[in-house]
């Protein structure tokens, strides 16, 4: 799976059938995703991603055509058609990333799956939503909002998290595609 081979390919090198593997690697991926996160030091970014919501594999879809290569949003931007993993990373790369929810990230999603791991101590970097900001006031951090990409003060950037977004992109593309049900694993 790290090397990005297929599920065949795998199969054929492990010696199993490609559907014993498929069960293999999300009860592998399930165990992992069970181990407890440990809290962030110093700067953490945060920001969001989107996924186009995907019943990749299901049969018997008959509320919208089928989608053929990934398919497109219907509406542009943030909608119901679009799945939010919310990603938090500190400069040690420690990195959390979850599924939120459809559409646009809420600030109580953001408390329940980060605010654990977040105290007082940290510095909040995020783009220009205004939940961050109250998840931040909340926790009595000191939060940057950090506009079009820029840094401020040279250290205070988001650059690691979208740069993470990019390559959890480029990664899901390995499988073309992967249904949202598997998307946290």
């Amino acid at each position: 799976m790290l090397k990005g081979y297929s599920l065949r390919k795998s199969a054929e090198i492990v010696g199993v059938s490609y559907v014993t593997l498929f069960y293999w690697r999300h009860k592998l991926l399930e165990a992992l995703k069970k181990t407890n996160d440990t809290a962030f030091n110093g700067i953490v970014e945060m920001d969001e991603t989107f996924f186009l919501y995907s019943e990749k594999g299901k049969k018997g879809i008959t509320y919208r055509k089928a989608r053929k290569q990934g398919g497109v949003a219907k509406k542009r931007g943030s909608s119901a058609e679009q799945v939010c993993v919310l990603v938090a990373r500190d400069r040690s790369k420690h990195t959390v990333s979850k599924v939120a929810n459809l559409g646009r990230i809420r600030t109580e999603r953001v408390r329940e799956m980060v605010g654990g791991l977040m105290s007082h101590d940290n510095i909040l970097c995020t783009d220009g939503f205004k939940g961050y900001m109250t998840f931040a006031d909340s926790k009595d951090m000191d939060h940057y909002e950090i506009i079009e990409h820029k840094t401020y003060k040279g250290i205070f950037h988001i650059q690691n998290v979208n740069n993470y977004h990019s390559r959890l992109k480029k990664w899901v593309g390995h499988f073309n595609g992967v249904a949202t049900k598997y998307l946290d694993n």
